[in-house]
């Protein structure tokens, strides 16, 4: 292979940053056009934000900060959740006389105190700990009201540019040689329409952190005898990944897998001995933050993960173990919903508008399909012979089918554990785990695999009419989510109109 050919040039770069740049625009106006608070939480993250921005970390499910409550009841849009048959939406109390609302607003603030319990308070700290001094340094620059609560969701617009370079790092990783892929999973990622990037939540944090991850183990598999540098970053990637979010726990598996198989191997090369320290560092560097969290949910919250006061806050029940292949996700109409419930929210979020969801049935099938051809042709070439990948190449992408695919059985046997009761989501009706931002931590693994089916799909076309074709399905994707959102710029209580 020719050197020069393996290595990013000027250009590349150049477009890699004016990806970090688009990335970056996509997402503040979007976070901007949206109002608070979304249906997925937001208001809790919000108020778990604050409690970390004063250094409180709670130690049970919490009543509403009294710094985030005036937030709460004056900037919450009833859009979200407004239906034709409910009254005309109000106009935003920040535009009216304070005499005229107060009334209303004193007794919106009563119901929240009496109601509100943060089901989020166990949630892991790490992004929460960010985005607390993201919050009071927005004071100390003299942001207040509305502006100071956008300030803390355009905290994503750094994230997610350096998601964008992650992207471009770890395909250049995977394919030094490839400049197609190289390019794709970055603009993938600038251009991607998953709406979580635009709502405060510790979901956009798990992309980077098992992204960063990813790139390590890969260094880790590749390094003949690992350095207990290389081992220690890779512990503390891994751990971030947990202290990020509960639900990437999966990853960790896949990773612990994967960090076993290098191990068989050392052991079969006799290099094992040589090559325990970089182990020591790595168990080390994962377990400590890892088990040091989950004492404080034992103490604190009665089991080491601190779900169960939310599982029991939710009045989710579990099912006997006979009544799970009962479930309807073992007939094929069941198995379905759940496969495009989560690849399709993978790709355009969760987000209701009108209690509904801002999505087009029409566009999710499409991504759904495309995303299962794609996936299924790397599959294909996988498993074929001869490999037309590297053996690098192969367990980079086994590695990322492997981290994909153990989510999605997570929250396939989530669902099947659980009866939900009267829960809204997920429900006895649909007891079905399907909400693709729990998947994001597999975001930088699976655009690989996307990439890369596309590429070889497409490898009779030159290199020049592949870039055309994908420039073209960007912007089918962008003009898709206009057309999907627009409704909501013109809403009176986002920043637009503060």
């Amino acid at each position: 292979m020719n050197e020069s050919a393996a290595q990013p040039d000027t250009n590349e770069r150049k477009i890699i940053l004016l990806l970090c740049l688009l990335a970056a625009v996509h997402v503040f106006i979007f976070s901007a056009a949206f109002p608070f608070f979304s249906n997925v939480d937001e208001q809790m993250h919000f108020d778990l934000v604050v409690n970390y921005s004063q250094g409180k970390i709670p130690r049970a499910l919490t009543p509403p900060n009294a710094e985030a409550l005036p937030f709460i009841v004056i900037y919450g849009s009833p859009e979200i959740l407004w239906t034709p048959a409910s009254p005309s939406i109000p106009t935003p109390p920040w535009k009216l006389p304070l005499a005229d609302v107060r009334e209303q607003l004193l007794a919106k603030s009563d119901a929240y105190q009496s109601h509100f319990q943060n089901h989020e308070a166990a949630s892991p700290p790490l992004y929460y700990s960010v985005a607390g001094a993201w919050w009071r340094l927005g004071k100390i620059l003299g942001l207040d009201g509305g502006n100071l609560l956008y300030w803390l969701r355009f905290l994503n617009v750094p994230f997610v540019a350096a998601l964008v370079w992650l992207g471009w790092f770890a395909a250049k990783k995977v394919f030094p040689e490839n400049h197609f892929i190289r390019v794709a999973v970055p603009a993938f990622i600038a251009f991607l329409p998953q709406t979580t990037f635009y709502a405060i939540n510790n979901d956009i944090f798990s992309p980077l952190t098992f992204g960063a991850a990813f790139v390590l183990l890969l260094h880790f598999w590749e390094t003949e005898i690992p350095s207990a540098k290389l081992a220690a970053a890779t512990g503390l990637a891994l751990a971030a990944t947990f202290l990020t979010k509960i639900s990437n726990l999966p990853l960790l598996f896949a990773a612990g897998i994967f960090i076993a198989l290098k191990y068989f191997r050392l052991v079969r090369t006799g290099k094992m001995q040589v090559s325990a320290p970089a182990l020591y560092f790595l168990l080390l560097c994962v377990g400590l933050p890892t088990i040091g969290w989950m004492v404080w949910c034992k103490t604190n919250f009665g089991d080491f993960t601190g779900s169960a006061a939310k599982i029991h806050f939710l009045n989710w029940t579990s099912q006997p173990f006979t009544a799970w292949f009962q479930h309807p996700i073992f007939t094929p109409s069941g198995f379905w919903f759940f496969l495009k419930g989560n690849l399709a929210t993978f790709w355009q979020g969760e987000l209701l508008w009108h209690r509904a969801p801002l999505a087009n049935p029409v566009i999710d099938l499409i991504y759904v399909l495309a995303t299962m051809i794609l996936l299924l042709f790397v599959l294909g070439i996988l498993l074929s012979r001869p490999v037309l990948f590297s053996a690098q190449q192969q367990t980079a992408l086994w590695l990322a089918f492997g981290s994909f695919v153990a989510l999605l059985m997570f929250f396939a046997w989530l669902s099947v554990k659980y009866d939900f009761q009267d829960c809204f989501y997920p429900s006895h009706e649909h007891p079905f785990f399907v909400s693709g931002r729990l998947l994001l931590g597999a975001l930088i693994p699976f655009l690989i695999l996307c990439a890369t089916g596309l590429d070889k799909l497409l490898k009779k076309f030159s290199e020049r009419r592949k870039f055309f074709v994908f420039g073209a399905l960007l912007v089918i994707m962008l003009a898709a989510e206009i057309a999907t959102d627009w409704q909501i710029f013109s809403s009176q209580y986002n920043w637009f109109h503060l």
